[in-house]
């Protein structure tokens, strides 16, 4: 049973802000510009509407179901990986951050996923001074990466769950990296890399497919094969080696904190 329910108009909610969200990664792809721009500069109502759009769902979710004890859960989890992510700095890409998040994004469903995704990266932002503009970014990334894990099929359990749990935290880790550089690379000039002719810097008003092609390359020089791998690699060894444990401990949390509503009984004439 899901720890924050997703009825019909909490579940519209978090799509049309996941779209939103995705918008506001992809924009400078499908802005036009006047012929010879430079750069494009961020609009920074999108650095402020970010935040609005991950508000509105937190709260919409707090009128559909999160109740005292999915707030308690969720907050002793934050703190938790908080001082994950601290201890663990991302140094060569190991995080340690994903594999809770992964995991309890799974037992308490994909509502709870997109809450602890938010409320995680916010909170390690506050313990390392990581306080920025990319830090909406990384709070909808990570959301997007819990409720995920909250959407995989159901049924598979033992093995065959873990198996299943550590293939979606190496497509997570890459898919992360792919939105959190998608996030900065626009804005980031003359970007050249060793062995590749020309730059690999977005230009405004080039066809969507030609900028795709250098952030592409963009990508696999700078990060896919390091700090992408790094978090895959530990995203899939934490969860084989903690994943049945953790994932026993949270199912039993779930089943104590889980509030039976019982119907008011009907007025009698």
């Amino acid at each position: 049973m899901s720890a924050v329910p997703l009825r019909p108009r909490s579940f519209a909610v978090l799509l049309v802000a996941s779209v939103a969200g995705l918008m506001m990664f992809v924009w400078p792809l499908l802005v036009r510009v006047e012929p010879g721009t430079s750069r494009v500069d961020p609009p920074f109502v999108f650095l402020a509407l970010l935040p609005v759009l991950i508000v509105v769902v937190l709260a919409e979710f707090s009128e559909d179901g999160m109740d005292a004890k999915v707030l308690a859960m969720l907050g002793v989890l934050t703190a938790i990986n908080a001082v994950l992510r601290g201890v663990s700095a991302g140094t060569g890409g190991v995080e340690l951050v994903f594999f809770l998040l992964i995991l309890a994004g799974r037992v308490f469903g994909p509502g709870f996923g997109f809450a602890f995704g938010c409320t995680t990266l916010f909170a390690s932002a506050l313990l390392t001074a990581g306080v920025g503009p990319w830090l909406p970014f990384q709070m909808l990334a990570a959301a997007w990466v819990g409720t995920g894990a909250g959407l995989l099929p159901r049924r598979p359990r033992g093995r065959a769950e873990i198996v299943m749990l550590m293939g979606y935290g190496v497509v997570a880790a890459y898919v992360y990296g792919l939105l959190m550089n998608l996030s900065g690379w626009p804005f980031a000039l003359g970007v050249e890399v060793p062995g590749h002719t020309g730059s690999l810097s977005f230009v405004p008003g080039d066809p969507v497919l030609a900028n795709l092609h250098r952030f592409a390359v963009y990508t696999l020089v700078t990060s896919s094969g390091t700090f992408d791998t790094g978090r895959a690699i530990t995203n899939a060894v934490a969860i084989a080696l903690l994943g049945p444990a953790v994932l026993l401990t949270l199912r039993r949390a779930q089943r104590r904190a889980e509030v039976r509503r019982i119907p008011a009984p009907s007025a009698t004439a």
